[in-house]
């Protein structure tokens, strides 16, 4: 909902004239709390509804974080806008610890993404992982009833909801790469929407849409989802962009890590070439343990 508000908001500074509402919906990514979505059907849960929604004609566009959005969309979709990016790391939140490395034998650490969880499982084998779902309230709520020592989330969540004093430590990327989009918001649109697009463009940043561009082409290369453990997230810089990915078991015991630059104007044949060098350390083996582990 902050979200929608801060598009809205954004769309009412372009065009005063305009009048803006929200829909509000829950979506089955919300209601189901209790299973992780790795089981649940993965990130097409947060979006499916809000895409009814604009093809019965009820919402013109939706707005998600982009993490939350697969890599295919239903045919008639597209993505209009990628606005400038948030903080894309991973915070560390506790009320007694400082950071992972102060965590005791057997803390229990909640999170709801399988790339940390990997990520973790590989640095602090001591620590107990389990799954922590629900808007950053429950999560939150979890946390100060003693369910967990620490819980890790989006950086860029706890600060666009006015809880970056939770943070009591930045997960930098060379230790919890991002996810793929992590800390960007995108806007949904129908592909037919000609004058809609053109509306939406003044919101996009072009170097965030170039970055997740490139890490959402890897993801796609490994058919990604919240079933694989994999991270990849992009820095741009003048004219050059750099792509970091991860690929690993859900128990951190395999990993594989590629690391290559090239034109920040070509995001796509990035992605492909580090995902090619995450295929030559075996990948592909790493995501069908995955995928076998999860079923």
């Amino acid at each position: 909902m902050w979200q929608a508000e801060h598009v809205r908001s954004k769309l009412s500074a372009l065009y005063p004239q305009s009048t803006i509402e929200i829909l509000g919906m829950t979506t089955r990514g919300d209601q189901i709390l209790d299973r992780s979505l790795s089981k649940v059907g993965g990130k097409g849960l947060f979006v499916k509804e809000l895409e009814i929604a604009m093809a019965e004609g009820r919402a013109d566009l939706a707005v998600h974080s982009l993490k939350d959005v697969p890599m295919e969309l239903p045919e008639g979709f597209e993505l209009a806008a990628v606005m400038e990016r948030e903080d894309p790391r991973d915070a560390f939140v506790s009320n007694d610890y400082d950071s992972l490395d102060a965590l005791p034998h057997g803390a229990v650490v909640g999170t709801s993404s399988l790339r940390r969880q990997s990520l973790i499982a590989a640095r602090y084998p001591h620590l107990v992982i389990r799954p922590v779902r629900g808007n950053l309230d429950t999560r939150l709520g979890k946390l100060d009833r003693n369910e967990y020592a620490a819980i890790i989330l989006a950086a860029a969540g706890l600060k666009r909801l006015g809880l970056s004093g939770r943070i009591r430590a930045l997960l930098e990327p060379e230790r919890s790469l991002p996810a793929p989009g992590q800390g960007a918001m995108a806007i949904e649109i129908q592909a037919n929407r000609d004058e809609l697009r053109a509306l939406l463009a003044p919101l996009n940043d072009v170097a965030t849409a170039r970055a997740v561009t490139a890490e959402r082409m890897l993801s796609k290369v490994f058919g990604g989802s919240c079933q694989i453990p994999l991270a990849a997230f992009a820095t741009v810089t003048g004219e050059t962009m750099r792509l970091r990915a991860m690929v690993a078991t859900p128990d951190g015991s395999r990993i594989a890590h590629a690391d290559a630059s090239g034109p920040a104007d070509a995001p796509e044949a990035l992605g492909r070439q580090v995902a090619e060098a995450l295929h030559t350390q075996d990948a592909d083996a790493i995501l069908a343990a995955c995928k076998a582990d999860v079923q």
